[in-house]
């Protein structure tokens, strides 16, 4: 099951001051990433995202279910009305999977202008180890699931026929 975790600061540095933090916990094997990013809003509402290339062990697969999330959560609020069928459905299946609108909604509430946030897709977490080495920076957490089957169906469906 992948974890998919928002956490929520008020400014872009202590964003990045946890970012680096997550970076120890993986070289620590605590957390294993699918993905790792950080977003933050200017004074101007626009939406900036700097996704981290330090990720290790991404399969291609993987990589595009995270960009495909990643999407759908910041950069594109209103895209099961603006695209064809078969994205379209891929928010379906993330709606059921428990990236609901709902959801995507919290994260949006987070991201007022000037603040920014920690978004991580983790595949294996030790909980009490991560809770416990991101205490100090305290933030506002959102974490959902998607389950291994729909985390697969995913993948699959972005792969495309073979």
């Amino acid at each position: 099951m992948a974890e998919l975790i928002v956490i929520g600061y008020g400014d872009r540095a202590e964003a990045e001051e946890a970012l680096g933090t997550v970076q120890e916990l993986q070289r620590d094997q605590v957390v294993r990433l699918n993905g790792l990013a950080v977003v933050s809003v200017d004074a101007e509402g626009r939406t900036h995202v700097d996704t981290s290339n330090r990720v290790v062990g991404v399969t291609a697969a993987t990589g595009a279910l995270w960009g495909t999330i990643f999407g759908i959560l910041f950069l594109a609020p209103a895209v099961g009305a603006l695209t064809g069928a078969a994205l379209g459905g891929l928010v379906g299946r993330l709606s059921q999977s428990g990236i609901d609108e709902r959801f995507r909604q919290q994260v949006g509430d987070l991201l007022r202008p000037g603040a920014a946030a920690l978004v991580l897709m983790a595949g294996k977490l030790t909980e009490d180890k991560f809770t416990d080495a991101m205490r100090h920076h305290g933030g506002t957490v959102l974490k959902t699931s998607l389950s291994d089957e729909d985390e697969k169906d995913l993948a699959e469906r972005l792969a495309g026929p073979e």
